[in-house]
């Protein structure tokens, strides 16, 4: 069954073709919107599902009526790719290869925002399944449906970065070319380490980084953002346009109100200075080190950002950075250390910015086969051999136990949809297949992160979401919940972003 097409304001001018169409609807969107481009709340939700996302409604449809991937490609600027062509085999590959069993319908490179009007248009009519795709590192490949549409996004890589520090990202630019674009223009924003992660699905999820206790979350320095809604509305966003979809796109996760074409970020200058560094503590010492670690790692300066990686054999590796010369860290290191009572070698250098962000971003895989969760600290730890214990008898798990607070909590658990200020510390068991059996591998991060919930609390964070928990979105999202449905039903009534966990 054909879906009807919602009523849309327009401009009162004629209207000749999809690109004067898609003008017009933009001019009606927002007064005083400055630019055009359009920000594309991307589908990077980063959760994990051993089976496949499930095919529903009119996808069964799509594979029988080619004629509508021909019309829709007509109209296209950017490609459309489908089964059997040259280069659909690797544009569908997700960054998890656990998932290189889903095959899209079809893969738009959407060169422009209106190509994404028409994957949306198309989406809402056929009832086919689309999300939109930026850096494909959504952990259970929800950005590569099974049979559905994708919205590639990758065509729309641009980055500029203004002479006032403004930098206009397109929502398919990934972290290395933001990274690129920003340390050429002597400029700093918070985010993550790896580089393949897309600039969208890492924002719309709130954006924790290697220095996020000083600067905060990216989505704390997001100005604006454009985006195509189901009914084929271009919006801008901000505090000013739009408010509620403004502050639901800030930690709301990604997928669930539109798609997001560009962002407008203020950055700050790049510190001229910053000094890095690593502890290896060996076999055995978890305990010691992450009993000592929470406590410190949240009462030193805001320049001071860490994170612990415990395996199950007990070995510890602490790394981070401070933002400045090495004189301020070296003394909290060393009080670190006394209080562990554990010796450990320390690796550290002063570097710039550039050099510095090339360490914190290196040695990641181009894809990868694992499984991940995650859990947000309620509160310190009482007992830190317990949380060490949830490894024991594990293969895969490991523990990437962040440190919050400082900038993250300048600002309140309501003033944007990430909802966790206040919380000492964040945790991703990460199991990495390898020679293993996937089932394993699942089976055992699900062991750990049920076992955290009990230890140190419930809290989720959306971009390393899992779908073996039960209580994903009341702990992803907790008090922020409601309003975030209430949002997202505003601009998506008929359902058309839909996923196994969106936020319906």
């Amino acid at each position: 069954m054909r879906r009807h097409r919602p009523a849309m304001t327009v401009v009162a001018v004629p209207v000749r073709s999809a690109e004067q169409r898609f003008r017009a609807d933009s001019a009606a969107g927002c007064i005083g919107a400055r630019r055009w481009e359009v920000c594309v709340v991307v589908s990077r939700r980063n959760v994990l599902r051993w089976a496949g996302a499930a095919v529903v409604g009119g996808d069964a449809v799509v594979g029988t009526r080619p004629e509508r991937w021909a019309r829709l490609r007509d109209r296209l600027s950017g490609e459309l790719l489908l089964p059997g062509e040259v280069g659909y085999d690797t544009a569908r590959l997700p960054f998890n290869s656990l998932f290189d069993h889903h095959r899209p319908a079809a893969i738009a490179r959407c060169a422009r925002p209106q190509d994404v009007r028409l994957c949306l248009d198309e989406a809402r009519e056929s009832g086919v399944r689309v999300a939109a795709r930026g850096g494909g590192h959504s952990y259970a490949a929800y950005s590569t449906p099974h049979e559905g549409l994708v919205v590639d996004l990758a065509p729309m890589a641009a980055v500029e970065v203004r002479p006032d520090g403004t930098a206009v990202v397109g929502a398919g630019a990934r972290l290395r070319e933001v990274y690129a674009a920003l340390t050429a223009a002597g400029r700093c924003l918070p985010l993550g380490n790896c580089p393949s992660v897309g600039i969208a699905g890492f924002t719309l999820g709130g954006g924790l980084g290697w220095v996020d206790r000083t600067f905060g979350l990216a989505c704390d320095w997001l100005r604006s953002a454009r985006v195509v809604t189901v009914d084929g509305r271009l919006l801008t966003a901000s505090a000013e346009c739009e408010p509620d979809l403004f502050w639901a796109l800030r930690g709301g996760g990604g997928g669930n109100f539109g798609v997001v074409t560009s962002f407008e970020f203020a950055t700050v200058p790049a510190p001229e200075v910053l000094t890095v560094f690593r502890l290896r503590f060996p076999a055995g010492s978890a305990a010691d080190v992450l009993g000592a670690w929470q406590p410190w790692s949240v009462a030193v300066p805001d320049e001071v950002s860490s994170v612990c990686v415990a395996a199950p054999d007990g070995s510890v590796d602490v790394t981070g950075c401070a933002v400045g010369p090495e004189g301020v860290l070296l003394g909290e290191l060393a009080r670190l250390r006394a209080a562990i009572g554990v010796d450990a070698p320390l690796e550290h250098a002063e570097v710039d910015y550039p050099t510095a962000t090339g360490i914190m971003t290196g040695g990641h895989p181009t894809r990868n086969a694992f499984r991940a969760s995650s859990r947000i600290a309620d509160r310190m730890w009482d007992d830190p051999t317990a949380v060490v214990e949830t490894l024991r008898g594990r293969e895969s798990a490991l523990l990437i136990i962040g440190a919050l607070g400082g900038a993250i909590d300048r600002r309140g658990a309501t003033d944007t949809a990430y909802p966790h200020r206040g919380a000492p510390t964040s945790i991703e068991v990460f199991g990495t297949v390898g020679d293993l059996r996937p089932e394993r591998v699942t089976r055992e991060v699900d062991q750990v992160q049920t076992a955290l919930a009990r230890l140190i609390g419930t809290g989720t964070y959306i971009n390393y979401l899992d779908p073996r928990q039960e209580d994903w979105a009341r702990t992803a999202y907790r008090h922020n919940l409601p309003r975030l449905r209430a949002i997202a039903r505003r601009y998506d009534p008929d359902g058309v972003l839909r996923f196994p966990q969106s936020l319906r």
